[in-house]
């Protein structure tokens, strides 16, 4: 039945009242969080799959020490940073909106700072390779989860 049709009443006519839907996007923020860590994260495994079938070492040296990269911190380094920074990004949100945009940038800026780290670490050219990959990527993911959140909200 369309807005513009009557309907019947015991015999009266009344003009039959449509309620717009409200559309929204679906893509809530728990939403827009676990999209992204889960895309971190999954990028980040195949940044790793291939710096090992490249014939990086995957293992960096600390005080003596060898420090093996594994999935498990890939994983838990990818998914951590990426919930607690925009997860805080969120809720700031929710006070100032502004928050989003700023955490866009400060976020991203310190992911892509921290690749200072894996360039100074004492690995080989493969495994500084693929940590520096990682660390971009989170910072990508950083400023997507984000953008992403904003556009659909």
């Amino acid at each position: 039945m369309s807005s513009s049709a009557a309907a019947s009443n015991s015999g009266t006519s009344v003009p039959a009242t449509v309620v717009p839907s409200v559309s929204r996007s679906g893509f809530g923020w728990w939403k827009v969080l676990v999209t992204g860590a889960v895309g971190a994260a999954v990028v980040n495994l195949v940044v790793f799959a291939v710096a090992k079938l490249a014939g990086a070492s995957l293992i960096v040296m600390d005080a003596g020490e060898e420090h093996p990269i594994t999935v498990g911190g890939i994983i838990g380094s990818s998914v951590v940073p990426l919930l607690v920074g925009t997860g805080a990004a969120l809720l700031l949100a929710l006070w100032k909106p502004a928050f989003l945009r700023i955490a866009q940038y400060v976020g991203s800026g310190l992911a892509l700072l921290s690749v200072a780290g894996p360039l100074s670490a004492d690995a080989d050219g493969g495994t500084v390779a693929a940590l520096s990959l990682m660390h971009i990527t989170l910072g990508v993911a950083v400023f997507t989860t984000l953008q992403l959140h904003r556009r659909h909200r």
